[in-house]
């Protein structure tokens, strides 16, 4: 599985780098031999496979990600421009069902990419997260993103 990992991790790098210099083409390959052992070394330790294999859930989370991620951005734009509509910063306590540390990662990191919100803590049962306004920290606790995480097959 690694070897494949490698593999695929070079040909991306090679794709979005577009250089085929000797010096590059061994740095690229020295960077994806680092990751591929930090991600070897992080699977003996926890004992949990950190793989997401791809699936058609996960593409259709990532596009509704997406789509939060644009909203959220259009929101606080629109807050910093008018000085009328508010901004609350506050912190909550988000109480969570997600057990699996890969799914708890994932639901704690898509947090923190929605601009107005910040994981700054994940724990067992909650996570502590920072909310520009009182209305992310609403949003975020109807679940939503929580409900779509749980029913990912990971």
């Amino acid at each position: 599985m690694y070897y494949l990992v490698a593999f695929v991790l070079y040909l991306f790098w090679l794709l979005l780098s577009g250089h085929f210099t000797t010096l590059l083409l061994g740095l690229g390959g020295l960077s994806v031999l680092m990751v591929v052992w930090f991600l070897r070394r992080m699977d003996r330790v926890d004992g949990e496979v950190s793989f997401m294999r791809p699936s058609f859930g996960l593409l259709h989370f990532v596009g509704w990600l997406t789509w939060a991620v644009a909203k959220a951005n259009i929101d606080v734009v629109r807050r910093i421009w008018d000085p009328k509509l508010p901004i609350s910063p506050n912190w909550t306590r988000l109480d969570t069902q997600i057990a699996t540390p890969l799914k708890k990662t994932l639901y704690a990191n898509s947090i923190t990419l929605t601009p107005g919100t910040l994981t700054t803590n994940a724990r067992e049962d909650h996570l502590m997260v920072h909310c520009l306004t009182k209305e992310n920290a609403e949003e975020l606790r109807g679940g939503e993103m929580e409900r779509r995480i749980r029913k990912l097959v990971l």
